[in-house]
């Protein structure tokens, strides 16, 4: 499947927009591509008890999940400083492809890089459960 950077970083990027992040400031946006050929965004929604913030990677891929798309190529984050997803994040994306494509990027669009969710994520945990 061909993956279209620049769209899906713009689409993680008005995601980002829409970010509940009055703790710390920090706004990230995500765009999951799925097989299919559609794109689900997410935000990060952060709350008081900040063990329960919720990353945009996570709504993004949950947003899919949701709809019945299981079959994700990739996913583009956006943020100030261009952050690579939290070890949560790389283990939720695993369990859906543990070979896709993540490309991350700024809010200006100066900086995306791509790597490869098996290079971010060398070593997951599957419970015994399934191989990667």
């Amino acid at each position: 499947m061909e993956i279209d950077s620049e769209k899906m970083l713009l689409v993680a990027a008005q995601a980002a927009s829409k970010a509940y992040s009055p703790y710390s400031k920090f706004k990230v946006g995500a765009a999951v591509l799925t097989e299919s050929g559609k794109i689900y965004a997410g935000c990060n929604i952060e709350n008081a008890s900040y063990g329960l913030t919720i990353c945009a990677e996570r709504v993004a891929i949950f947003n899919a999940v949701s709809e019945g798309e299981l079959d994700i190529a990739a996913i583009a984050i956006t943020s100030e400083g261009a952050a690579k997803p939290c070890g949560a994040c790389r283990q939720v994306l695993h369990e859906f492809a543990p070979g896709m494509t993540v490309i991350v990027g700024d809010f200006g669009g100066n900086f995306s890089r791509k790597f490869s969710l098996r290079d971010l994520l060398p070593d997951p945990f599957d419970g015994g459960f399934k191989k990667a």
